[in-house]
């Protein structure tokens, strides 16, 4: 897919999910899903890329929500959401590649505001090493379907430390954009080996 349908603009999580569940239909056994985020996390750097090993969903509508889809059970258990062989498997090839690579919980929130000060420190006492608006609907939904899931943040802006830094959408597309080939890389050879 080029691009995703996001909760901030105004769609529900149905809408928001529905192309997981069509990949679904379609067969599809692997979701490599990729975000621009804030890191929290003070070893990070922008242009990091932080693999994805857990989340926190702080939106407030959750995608499960309603009747239950045949999918998957009532009640999913989300203890192994993004798949650690997938994980060792990125994590081997960006070695053999030299690509710096980051782990991290990410935070899902619902925008479009970038976060306030306080609210990077709230969620980094919470755990979280990176937030963003998108990618916990659609992963949460996946797995609810037997989907394996690889998550990857794009460390895009920083934020939540003593001086505070201003971020503009700009200049998270520039760092997203300088990141995205060895992301690209190291997901390719995943599918290669796979």
């Amino acid at each position: 897919m080029q691009g995703r349908f996001h909760y901030y603009e105004g769609y529900n999580m149905k809408e928001v999910t529905f192309p997981v569940r069509v990949m679904y239909e379609l067969g599809i056994k692997t979701l490599f899903v990729s975000n621009a985020a804030g890191g929290m996390n003070p070893e990070f750097k922008i242009g990091d890329i932080m693999i994805i090993t857990d989340h926190i969903n702080f939106f407030p509508e959750h995608p499960l929500r309603g009747k239950n889809f045949p999918t998957g059970p009532r009640f999913p258990d989300m203890h192994e959401t993004y798949d650690h062989e997938l994980i060792n498997l990125a994590t081997e090839i960006a070695k053999e590649k030299n690509i710096r690579l980051t782990y991290g919980v990410y935070v899902g929130t619902q925008g479009p505001t970038f976060e306030t000060p306080a609210e990077y420190r709230m969620y980094r006492t919470l755990g979280g090493d990176a937030v963003g608006m998108s990618t916990v609907p659609e992963v949460i939904v996946a797995h609810h379907c037997g989907i394996r899931t690889f998550g990857v943040s794009v460390i895009t802006d920083l934020g939540g430390f003593d001086v505070p830094v201003e971020v503009s959408h700009e200049e998270v597309q520039e760092a997203a954009n300088q990141a995205q080939p060895f992301m690209t890389e190291i997901m390719r050879e995943m599918i290669r080996r796979s």
